[in-house]
């Protein structure tokens, strides 16, 4: 299979894997991620990548972030302080059972 040695990819455009990750663990978090992995399909390496990949975009998502300069700060803490009051449609929702209770 060729390869396109500019952008890291085959010719059916997947990515090469050309990096290598080692973990150790005990045997019963081995066996563990073995049962998983198979019962989904897959090898446990693939089982492994897609789990920590897709906690590691969860981590960074949670991350939220963002810098204001003085005077948008002090304007942001006062939209915190002082709340918009609910409005009527608010109101009606909290007033409602749940679904639950019904």
């Amino acid at each position: 299979m060729a390869r396109t040695e500019s952008h890291g990819q085959d010719r059916r455009g997947s990515a090469r894997k050309d990096d290598v990750i080692q973990v150790r663990a005990m045997a019963s978090t081995k066996a563990l991620l073995n049962r998983a992995a198979a019962m989904r399909g897959q090898k446990l390496s693939e089982f492994m990548l897609e789990s920590a990949r897709r906690e590691a975009e969860n981590t960074l998502l949670d991350q939220r972030s963002f810098f204001l300069d003085d005077e948008h700060h002090a304007a942001f803490l006062a939209m915190l302080d002082a709340p918009s009051a609910p409005s009527e449609k608010l109101r009606e929702l909290m007033r409602r059972k749940p679904a639950w209770d019904r």
